[in-house]
């Protein structure tokens, strides 16, 4: 183990996580180095990270040029964070801001495009997930530290598709980059984890279709209600409306709804209107 390993690991493991923010915190630079680079980012770039902890992905991220904007929610962290990349801060390249992204209006600081890019704490992944697609000021790219399984469900790795997969896909393109070992923490989870990419994102699927996106999320929860049943069953067509249906999309009739892709239900919703 090099020094620069050495020294970040005696760092953290000198600093108690805090389970109510579930603090797990990286401990090998080359994983955040595979985060950044995942991201594809040029010096024009504005990153939005979620939960900087130590800072070990902020250096990193600071590392390519772009502007970072860091929010963290433990206030015990933030001193040791503006003292860490003072330089960066006076230079403002840097943005620390004390806040819960739960709670934080993107908008109102981030008034051009941006990327998100965190080690996020895994008990909030799927509303962060959502808060951030289905924003009107949605991140061009997101690249998360996720639970391996989560990444998994979301790129639908049996092939079989979900309400979580679908959620996600409808706004973008999601790809494991790597799968990463629980021993990268600290402290170590009791899972393991993945680098989730999410690109291209954008509301066209939407757009283009002229479809209410609340109406679209109102029919895939319909249709997922039993998803080992017949989708039909779940959605309670009327069987000539549902024939004619399957008909124009070129699908069974008996199909369940984990064999639909994203482009079906698209379809699938705009259908729905027409018969």
């Amino acid at each position: 183990m090099g020094w620069e390993k050495v020294i970040n690991v005696y760092r953290i493991l000198n600093m108690k996580p805090k389970k109510q923010f579930g603090q797990n915190f990286l401990t090998q630079p080359k994983i955040a180095q595979d985060l950044v680079n995942a991201g594809e980012i040029t010096k024009k770039d504005t990153i939005l990270e979620i939960g900087p902890g130590k800072g070990m992905l902020t250096e990193k991220l600071l590392a390519t040029g772009a502007h970072v904007i860091a929010v963290e929610k433990d206030s015990d962290l933030i001193e040791e964070l503006k003292t860490k990349f003072h330089k960066e801060v006076k230079n403002k390249r840097l943005t620390i801001i004390n806040a819960d992204i739960l709670n934080f209006e993107t908008k109102k600081l981030i008034t051009k495009k941006y990327k998100l890019i965190a080690n996020i704490p895994y008990y909030i992944t799927g509303i962060i997930i959502r808060k951030f697609l289905e924003s009107n000021h949605q991140p061009t790219k997101m690249v998360l530290m996720v639970q391996k399984e989560v990444a998994e469900r979301i790129v639908a790795r049996d092939k079989k598709e979900s309400i979580l997969s679908i959620s996600v896909k409808v706004y973008g393109e999601p790809k494991i980059i790597k799968k990463v070992s629980a021993g990268s923490f600290f402290p170590k989870p009791n899972v393991d984890s993945a680098i989730l990419l999410i690109d291209n994102i954008s509301k066209d699927n939407f757009v283009k279709n002229k479809i209410d996106e609340n109406t679209f999320f109102e029919i895939i929860k319909k249709g997922f209600k039993s998803p080992r049943k017949q989708l039909n069953s779940n959605l309670k067509n009327d069987s000539t409306v549902w024939k004619n249906i399957c008909a124009q999309l070129n699908i069974t009739e008996a199909i369940r709804p984990e064999n639909l892709t994203t482009g079906n239900w698209v379809e699938l919703v705009k259908n729905l209107r027409i018969f």
